[in-house]
């Protein structure tokens, strides 16, 4: 066999690996049969964190059990293993709801299963709040992209929850101190919001600029990171 065929044969396995587990995967509403999988999940996104050098607020097993038992999550499981995880957080009475916690774990990543785990806990958010407001703050240029294929637009931190509990989340997160020497304004994430009172174009319609959420990532970390090593 050529090497160009022998690559071209192994491409194509990976691809029905792929697709295998993909079919053998589901995504459900969690509840409280899934409270074994707390601790893996609270791990897995400890870890991410660690490897990306991100900022992340830390949560306990007991935190996130609390939302499998309000049904305010989603877990996805390769028959009994824990594959990928994400929960809502509900803030300001209602009036906004945030997708948090999004994880996959490395053994099922680069196979779409985090974009599929983002629809369904936007879709869920929609049904169970369907007046609130849902955003979110991340660094991730990943989930900013599937934010804005799914309608959320960048906004300002000012035009997010002002529920304090919501910004004491964020003081377990490496880069704090860059929210609080900002007055709350700004940081190194950046501001998403899915508004359902306002008509946008079909979602996933409009070409996501990555290059101007890179740019904006970019100028973030040289602002508020070289002045944190002065």
């Amino acid at each position: 066999m050529e090497i160009g065929e022998s690559i071209s044969a192994l491409k194509k396995h990976q691809f029905l690996i792929s697709n295998l587990k993909q079919h053998s995967m589901k995504i459900v509403i969690a509840n409280d049969s899934h409270f074994k999988y707390a601790e893996i999940i609270c791990d897995t996104i400890a870890e991410s964190a660690k490897v990306r050098g991100t900022g992340i607020a830390k949560r306990t097993p007991e935190y996130i059990q609390k939302r499998l038992h309000n049904g305010n999550a989603v877990i996805a499981l390769d028959g009994d293993k824990f594959a990928g995880f994400c929960y809502i957080e509900v803030w300001g009475h209602e009036k906004f709801v945030a997708n948090s916690g999004l994880i996959v774990h490395p053994d099922y990543r680069n196979q779409g299963l985090a974009k599929r785990i983002k629809k369904e806990i936007f879709n869920l958010s929609r049904s169970k709040f369907p007046d609130a407001k849902i955003f979110g703050i991340t660094t991730g240029l990943a989930v900013m992209k599937m934010n804005y294929e799914l309608g959320y637009k960048p906004v300002t931190f000012s035009e997010l929850t002002t529920d304090p509990e919501f910004w004491k989340g964020c003081q377990t997160c490496k880069n704090f101190d860059i929210l609080t020497r900002t007055e709350q304004k700004m940081c190194l994430c950046t501001g998403m919001l899915y508004d359902p009172a306002i008509k946008t174009k079909a979602s996933g319609m409009e070409k996501v600029n990555s290059k101007a959420f890179k740019r904006l990532k970019s100028i973030k970390e040289s602002l508020f990171l070289s002045k944190k090593t002065k």
